[in-house]
């Protein structure tokens, strides 16, 4: 367990919903305040931002290397891309302000070193590492030796890679780490994604657990936490006006308030309680199967099986001692549809 900006992130903790704006701005920072403020609206713990300029991604190349040839980013080359959805340098310490004015976490995702520096003199409360970027060990070290938490999602790993990051982060003594189930698609279909998979991580490198979750609806997130995942990553876009490249992928605030409703419903419904049974349940017990008598029978009779039957409601015997009651003798006389009691019985 860790905490961010008092958030409690862990075991026994309701998920924590981080709104990705990403490139949802859509290169009005007002737009991005805009869904900053929505997202707070709709209930999420977190909103998180990217830190990059285009020349901190790639080169401004239009070599085959640089060309993006399938997916829903096809016939852009890579600097065209990140120019498009980068949210400039120059708008993070506003929206930084602003988030912090209304009371909602802000933090980000960096891709460079620069950008670390950028986030750390505005006193970022965590960083967060995309998939893309977990085999960039020497980022990952600079990220994790500010000793924040770290949050490192696992498209496209391999396990020796993820062990590699967070083995990156442990040798600076920073164990504030989660690591986010993730398929680096975009958008990527619910069967694609293998939930299954988090308890093999939360087994295999005892670390908090989350969810990256890039598919069309919430069922993901929702089945993710029951499974015991503990952080919800989401991307969120104001309205359903195309902003952005990652648009297509994204919630609305609408959606985005259904998440935050139905991952905590999944996790409370999916609490461990070793059966202790809820007390809603106590009053239905009557409507149980009961022994009763079946027929008037006189004082003395030696009851016999036809005499009663195993029915509802439950006031009578638990139908347990049907067997054990056959042939004592009663001791008073009884009317059909009496309830079978121990005190009818000599």
């Amino acid at each position: 367990m860790f905490e961010i900006n008092g958030d409690k992130i862990g075991k026994g903790y309701k998920p924590y919903i981080i709104a990705e704006l990403s490139a949802n701005h859509g290169g009005d920072i007002n737009r991005a305040k805009s869904s900053i403020k929505s997202a707070k609206d709709s209930g999420a713990n977190a909103v998180k931002i990217q830190t990059y300029t285009p020349d901190t991604m790639t080169l401004n190349s239009c070599k085959k290397d640089f060309l993006i040839k399938e997916g829903i980013w096809s016939g852009y080359n890579l600097y065209q891309l990140y120019k498009e959805a980068h949210t400039p340098f120059e708008w993070h310490e506003e929206l930084f302000n602003y988030a912090k004015s209304i009371g909602l976490t802000i933090f980000s995702t960096p891709f460079d070193e620069s950008a670390v520096d950028l986030l750390e003199k505005l006193n970022t409360p965590a960083y967060k590492i995309a998939s893309f970027e977990i085999t960039d060990l020497p980022l990952i070290e600079y990220a994790a030796s500010k000793q924040k938490p770290m949050l490192i999602s696992t498209g496209m790993a391999s396990t020796k890679e993820i062990k590699e990051a967070i083995d990156c982060c442990a040798k600076l003594g920073n164990h504030k780490v989660l690591i986010f189930h993730c398929i680096s698609k975009y958008p990527a279909e619910i069967s694609e994604y293998q939930l299954g998979d988090i308890n093999y991580l939360k087994k295999k490198f005892k670390v908090e657990i989350g969810l990256s979750d890039h598919t069309v609806t919430n069922l993901a997130a929702s089945l993710a936490t029951a499974l015991g995942a503990c952080a919800i990553e989401k991307h969120f876009k104001l309205d359903n006006e195309e902003c952005g490249p990652d648009s297509s992928f994204s919630v609305t605030p609408n959606e985005l308030k259904s998440l935050v409703e139905e991952c905590n419903l999944s996790f409370h419904a999916s609490k461990l309680n070793y059966l202790k049974r809820s007390p809603s349940e106590k009053n239905n017990k009557k409507f149980r199967r009961s022994i009763y008598f079946v027929k008037n029978l006189p004082q003395g009779h030696i009851l016999k099986k036809d005499d009663i039957r195993r029915i509802r409601p439950g006031y009578g015997l638990n139908p347990k001692y049907f067997t054990q009651i056959i042939g004592k003798k009663l001791s008073q006389s009884v009317e059909a549809a009496d309830p079978v009691k121990w005190h009818c019985f000599e």
